[in-house]
Order: structure tokens, then C-alpha cells, then sequence
């Protein structure tokens, strides 16, 4: 099989062969991430996390609500978008994501959303819908370690804020 890109790596370096797309870097990009993200990888920094993050919700013209299913390591044991909505909202609801927890066997999530206006400042509707998710994924002893908001080339973190 060809490299589409003529790419090669070399010891954690790449060399391209050719003028490359912006579309093209950012398919690039989502390819090495989702490296960290494969099965059974723990999650050893919030920074790795938020540049997965990044790539799959920043540029996204629609809300969407991401979950990241992990084991009782942090180990991801699946990433996926878990709801989508309209350019400011989506409905999300807990019966949803504690049912998809358990068919996937998780321990821990780290949920993530975007908000296209580009601000990432949690709403009101943001901060109850995380409570409404800590305590209900709490009965079955999942925990929530973070949400993210994304909005555009900013995030915010309710752990970091310590909203959790």
C-alpha cells in the first residue's frame, strides 16, 4: 500500500516528500493521536487528551457530546461521539451514557463537548448536565474524571477549574 502523503517516519520524525493541505496535516495529525487513543493505551496527560480533543470537535459547525470510556487504569477502552446537536445545543441524556458505560465495561469517562461560537466558558446548562452526569454515573460506581469544552483553539477543563 502507497502513502498517500509520502510520509516516512523515522524514530518519532517525519519527513514529507511533497506540499501537503491543510486538510492533509490535520488528517495526519488525527492519525498520531488516535495512536495514544488505541485500545488498552492509558491516559498519562491532559494535554494528550485535550490535542485528541482539539482535532475531533474544534473545527466541528455542530455540537457534539464526546465520551471517553476508560477502565479502572485509565486505560481508553473507546472513544466516540455520543450525541450530536444543532449549532448551540444538543440534548444529552445520562440514561444514554450509563447504559453505553457498562456495554463498553468502563470505570472512569472524560466527557467532552464543543461549542462552535468558539468560547469556552461552560454555560449553565453545561454545569448542570455534568452534575446531572457525575451522579447518575456515580450509582453504578463509574467516575467522571473530566469534561472538556471546546471552543475552537481554547478549552476548558472542569477538573483544572475544580468543578468536579
Amino acid at each position: 500500500m502507497t502513502n498517500p502523503f509520502q510520509v516516512h517516519e523515522t524514530s518519532g520524525h517525519f519527513q514529507v516528500l511533497r506540499p501537503v493541505t491543510t486538510n492533509e496535516i490535520l488528517t495526519m495529525a488525527r492519525k498520531l493521536i488516535k495512536r495514544q487513543f488505541a485500545c488498552g493505551k492509558a491516559l498519562t496527560s491532559p494535554d494528550a487528551t485535550h490535542d485528541f480533543l482539539m482535532l475531533e470537535l474544534a473545527l466541528l459547525e455542530h455540537e457534539a457530546f464526546y465520551c471517553l470510556f476508560l477502565d479502572n487504569r485509565h486505560r481508553v477502552l473507546k472513544a466516540e461521539c455520543c450525541f450530536q446537536g444543532t449549532i448551540d445545543s444538543a440534548n444529552i441524556y445520562p440514561r444514554e451514557v450509563v447504559k453505553r458505560a457498562l456495554q463498553i465495561n468502563a470505570s472512569a469517562l472524560i466527557l467532552a463537548h464543543n461549542h462552535p461560537s468558539g468560547l469556552a466558558e461552560p454555560s449553565e446548562a453545561d454545569r448542570a448536565i455534568t452534575r446531572r452526569l457525575i451522579d447518575a454515573l456515580g450509582l453504578v460506581d463509574i467516575r467522571v474524571l473530566d469534561h472538556f469544552i471546546i471552543g475552537g483553539a481554547e478549552h476548558f477543563s472542569f477538573a483544572e477549574h475544580g468543578l468536579l
